[in-house]
């Protein structure tokens, strides 16, 4: 039996991660149905309970050593693990594991992930030494892929492919609509998800954000929806949004699975997101988006879908968010230029798993 043993920020209830590990075991599965995968989880039970697969915490040394000790092959990712920003400690945890792997004679594959930013110079010196031991690297944008080749990494192949998320079908929206009964929302008017997050206590946004809000609801009859990645963190931020506005949005107060979130963001008409991942999985369910950036992840994602961000959290600007979501609201033409690039990006992501598996018949 094929054992696998993957890597990264699950079991902590960030919706995007989760959806990552779901679209990793989905597609590895599907091809290995028999496959013994163990996840390194900071929640174990919760994991092994929601997506059916042994998982070990994340600081249980000896579990960790036992699995990847017994294992065919170490995934690494998705997300952007590899970076200073959020967290050293983070980091270098992410490192450890990798070269436990490597210093067992393992095989190890960073599946999809994001690159940096990395801004100290001693950790991008760490990250080079580490990642040049590793047998096989996909990352989701030609940034990562670049900024990998400044820190040294030459002696691993590195693949550009796309977000692991993008590889899932799109759900039946059903859930969504049923989630969405009690609010007495109507079928006519456009709908349009909002997904925020607090980040380095930003606030000028909130109040243009707000503007734009407002001016959507008032000028185009919009119902705005906030929808949380992360609960409670990000139902905080809404309803910091929400005292703002003049209007009343509908602020989703609940913990959803990565499903009920797809299927949420499908009963969209539009979606405006800080999250990276609220932006995937409205691409994903083929829902206009319009991104405000508060990381290069941002960016890099949404020139992959041929789109610039709105603005950042610090230059945010009302007027740019409202003419962009109206834009996108009331032409169609535009609505399909936006997401013809959804069929491509799907392939893209399911070349990761494609990869993975060419590493495990090594092993054979």
């Amino acid at each position: 039996m094929t054992k696998l043993v993957i890597s990264g920020y699950y079991g902590f209830g960030n919706a995007g991660d989760e959806a990552m590990l779901a679209a990793i075991l989905e597609a590895i599965l599907e091809v290995i149905p028999d496959a013994d995968i163990t996840v390194i989880s900071g929640n174990p039970k919760q994991t092994a309970q929601y997506h059916g697969v042994k998982a070990v915490g994340r600081f249980d040394m000896f579990g960790i050593l036992n699995a990847i000790g017994h294992c065919d092959l170490l995934i690494s990712g998705g997300g952007s693990l590899l970076q200073d920003v959020t967290s050293k400690r983070s980091l270098y945890y992410y490192l450890s594991i990798i070269t436990l792997a490597t210093t067992l004679g393992k095989r190890v594959m960073l599946y999809a992930q994001g690159i940096g930013p990395l801004r100290r110079e001693r950790a991008r010196k760490l990250v080079g030494q580490v990642l040049n031991k590793v047998n096989m690297i996909t990352v989701r944008d030609e940034k990562s892929k670049q900024e990998l080749e400044t820190m040294g990494v030459t002696k691993v192949p590195i693949e550009v492919t796309a977000d692991a998320v993008l590889a899932m079908h799109p759900v039946d929206t059903t859930i969504g609509r049923r989630l969405l009964k009690d609010y007495q929302l109507s079928g006519v008017r456009y709908r349009v998800g909002v997904s925020v997050r607090n980040w380095k206590d930003f606030r000028a946004y909130r109040q243009e954000l707000a503007y734009a809000l407002d001016r959507l609801h008032s000028e185009l009859d919009a119902q705005i929806i906030f929808i949380p990645m992360q609960h409670p963190a990000d139902t905080a931020e809404a309803k910091r949004i929400a005292s703002l506005m003049k209007s009343e949005p509908v602020i989703l107060e609940s913990m959803y699975t990565t499903t009920e979130l797809l299927a949420l963001e499908g009963c969209m008409d539009l979606l405006i997101g800080v999250r990276l991942h609220a932006l995937v999985f409205a691409t994903l369910m083929e829902k206009p988006v319009v991104g405000i950036s508060y990381d290069p992840k941002i960016t890099n994602f949404l020139h992959m879908i041929g789109q610039e961000p709105v603005g950042t959290l610090e230059t945010l600007r009302s007027e740019d968010v409202y003419k962009a979501a109206s834009d996108l609201l009331e032409d169609t033409e535009l609505q399909q230029k936006s997401l013809q690039r959804v069929a491509e990006l799907r392939e893209e992501s399911l070349k990761n798993a494609h990869i993975a598996l060419s590493l495990l018949s090594k092993n054979r």
